[in-house]
C-alpha cells in the first residue's frame, strides 16, 4: 500500500497530479557535487548547485556573473530565471507538498499571491534568453545550445503558469512545445541526453490520465504513453548532463506510485550523498526507511 507522505518540491509532486504541469527543466549538472566547485566560481554548474540547495541569492549572483562573462549565451539568462522561479516556489511554500493530502495543501497554497517584482524579473530573464536564442537560431537553425535554452524556457514558463498562476491549459501548451523542440534537438544530436527529459515528462504525466482523457489529449497532438515516459526519463537520469538529478527525482515518484520503495530508496540515498545541503532529500529518505 502506498502509505508514505512525501514532501518533495511541489513542482515534482505536481508532475504526478496536474495534467497541465510542465516540469521545471533547469536543474543541476549530474557532475556538480557539494564541495566540487569553489563557492564563488561563476559557472553554470555552481549556480545550479546553489539554486538546488535553495541558496537563491548566491545563485543569482553566480548566474549574473556568468551572463556578464558570456553575454551571447542564452543559458545564463534562462538559468537565472530558474533561480527566480525556485525562490518564488520557496516563498509560497510550493516546495512542500503532501501526496496524501493534496486538496488540503492546495488550499494552503492559495493563501499567498505571486510576487509582481519576482514575476517581472523572471519574465525579463526569459525574454533575454529568447532574444539570444532567436538570434543564434536565425543564423544556425540547428544550434543545439540555443535549442536547449528554448526547451528550458518553455519548461519554466509552464511551471509558472501551472503552479503559481494556476493556468493549466497554458501550461499544457508549454509542455507540448518543450517536447516538440526536444524532438528536434534529439534528431540533430541523439546524444543530447538532457533533451529526452521533455519527452519523458509529457508522456509520463499525461500517461497517468484516464483512457478517455488520454484520447482527447492525443487529438491535440499530445503524447500520452506512460512507458515511453519512463524510458525517456531513465535516459536522462543515466546520461544527462544538466537534468540527470531531476530525472532521478521523477523516477523516485514513479517508483513509489508503482510501490517499488527499494528502487526509490536507492535513488534517494544517492541524492542525499550528492546534495547534502538539501535537507528535503534526507527527510524523505528517513520517511522511506521508517
Amino acid at each position: 500500500m502506498f502509505h508514505i507522505a512525501i514532501k518533495f518540491k511541489y513542482l515534482i509532486a505536481a508532475v504526478i497530479f496536474t495534467v497541465g504541469f510542465v516540469v521545471l527543466q533547469v536543474i543541476l549538472t549530474q557532475h556538480a557535487q557539494a564541495g566540487g566547485t569553489a563557492p564563488n566560481a561563476a559557472s553554470l554548474e555552481n549556480g545550479f548547485l546553489q539554486m538546488y540547495n535553495m541558496e537563491f541569492a548566491a545563485a543569482h549572483k553566480t548566474f549574473e556573473q556568468w551572463e556578464a562573462a558570456h553575454p551571447d549565451d542564452p543559458l545564463g539568462a534562462v538559468a537565472n530565471a530558474a533561480a527566480y522561479l525556485f525562490a518564488e516556489f520557496d516563498r509560497m511554500h510550493i516546495l512542500e507538498f503532501d501526496l496524501l493530502a493534496e486538496s488540503r495543501r492546495m488550499k494552503d497554497f492559495d493563501k499567498l499571491s505571486p510576487d509582481p517584482t519576482t514575476r517581472i524579473a523572471f519574465e525579463g530573464e526569459l525574454e533575454k534568453a529568447d532574444g539570444l536564442a532567436a538570434k543564434i537560431l536565425a543564423q544556425s537553425a540547428e544550434d543545439t545550445n540555443a535549442l536547449f535554452a528554448r526547451i528550458l524556457a518553455d519548461g519554466l514558463r509552464g511551471n509558472y503558469a501551472a503552479l503559481v498562476e494556476k493556468r493549466k491549459l497554458e501550461a499544457l501548451n508549454f509542455l507540448k512545445s518543450s517536447r516538440t523542440i526536444a524532438e528536434k534537438l534529439i534528431a540533430i544530436d541523439p546524444a543530447y541526453h538532457d533533451a529526452y527529459l521533455a519527452i519523458g515528462i509529457e508522456n509520463y504525466v499525461l500517461g497517468l490520465r484516464s483512457a478517455p482523457t488520454r484520447w482527447m489529449l492525443r487529438l491535440t497532438g499530445a503524447q500520452t504513453s506512460k512507458d515511453k515516459g519512463i524510458a525517456n526519463l531513465e535516459i536522462t537520469a543515466e546520461k544527462g548532463r544538466y537534468l540527470a538529478p531531476f530525472a532521478r527525482l521523477l523516477l523516485v515518484i514513479a517508483y513509489l506510485r508503482d510501490h517499488d520503495t527499494n528502487a526509490a530508496k536507492k535513488i534517494l540515498t544517492d541524492l542525499v550523498r550528492d546534495f547534502p545541503r538539501n535537507h528535503l532529500y534526507q527527510v524523505e529518505l528517513e520517511r522511506l526507511r521508517s
